[in-house]
């Protein structure tokens, strides 16, 4: 299934590409520093407890084409990297490679979104991830707007074959609309299963989410600020050998992010989060807060 799904999107870039008059690219690029007060690997339950600076490389582009007047498809590739100064053997770079396709069909719509992902860990193979997701959406009023999805995925861990896993997932999302895309808050449920190669990483999940934006002018420049949070339950299928009982996990992240057009194509981002971790599982408990900045160009 995987080279079908490569296939097709490769495809669909190069039909893209010859049609470029009815077909819309935008892309982004950035560069920034980040400071992270606990260096971690989340996917392998490990947290330096200390603390690090790191500079950030973000860029995407995207192809978003228009089948019928009803139906149209995307593709998007993007790129990330963070160089830490002093754990550089931590410092990770993602590629993404995205595709889209949604149909309206009435007062709904249809799509279904394939990603592929593949990180690196100081240059090493480090983790791949494969997520299709069949989706509907559509307003239910004037204000609201509900989207639901079935979500299947697909992790490779390198050198570590027990964290192998496939996971099912169901994603409900709410958003209700004050002053169209000036003013929203979004509400979301997420529930997971994932089945991993080794049985004590086995386990289900439950996860709550609010966000809020809300945008605003400062100096004739249409501003944004955005409010998150997260929380997210854990329950393990197995024992896990080092505590000798299940695991349970319960994780909560908050974020803030501001961002300020400079001109019309460039904007500047200030960020800031913070994760507590609490688990029974030592090597999973722990607390993380992030600040960093960044530059980002548009086209």
């Amino acid at each position: 299934m995987r080279p079908l799904l490569c296939l097709a999107l490769a495809a669909f870039v190069s039909f893209c590409t010859k049609v470029s008059a009815e077909t819309v690219v935008s892309g982004e690029l950035s560069v920034g520093y980040e400071y992270d007060s606990n260096v971690t690997v989340d996917e392998v339950d490990r947290d330096t407890n200390v603390g690090d600076g790191g500079f950030l490389l973000n860029g995407s582009i995207s192809l978003d084409h228009d089948l019928t007047d009803k139906t149209s498809a995307s593709a998007s590739y993007g790129y990330s990297r963070v160089d830490y100064q002093d754990f550089d053997f931590l410092s990770r770079e993602t590629h993404t490679l995205g595709g889209n396709i949604s149909s309206k069909l009435e007062n709904v719509t249809a799509g279904i979104n394939y990603f592929y992902i593949n990180a690196r860990l100081d240059g090493n193979d480090f983790l791949t991830y494969h997520r299709a997701s069949p989706s509907l959406s559509g307003f239910v009023s004037k204000r609201w707007f509900l989207r639901g999805a079935y979500v299947f995925g697909d992790k490779t861990i390198a050198r570590r074959p027990g964290r192998d896993a496939q996971n099912h997932g169901a994603e409900l999302d709410a958003y209700y609309f004050w002053r169209g895309l000036r003013r929203y808050i979004n509400f979301g449920y997420v529930y997971r299963e994932e089945d991993s190669q080794a049985a004590r990483f086995k386990y289900t999940a439950h996860q709550l989410k609010l966000r809020f934006v809300q945008r605003y002018e400062i100096f004739s420049k249409l501003s944004k600020l955005e409010l998150g949070l997260r929380y997210e339950d854990r329950d393990y299928q197995e024992a896990t050998p080092s505590i000798g009982v299940r695991r349970s996990d319960d994780r909560i992240r908050a974020t803030i992010e501001f961002e300020l057009p400079l001109t019309e194509r460039l904007n500047w981002q200030v960020y800031g989060g913070y994760s507590d971790y609490q688990s029974n599982l030592p090597s999973a408990d722990y607390d993380q807060s992030v600040v960093g900045t960044r530059v980002e160009l548009t086209f």
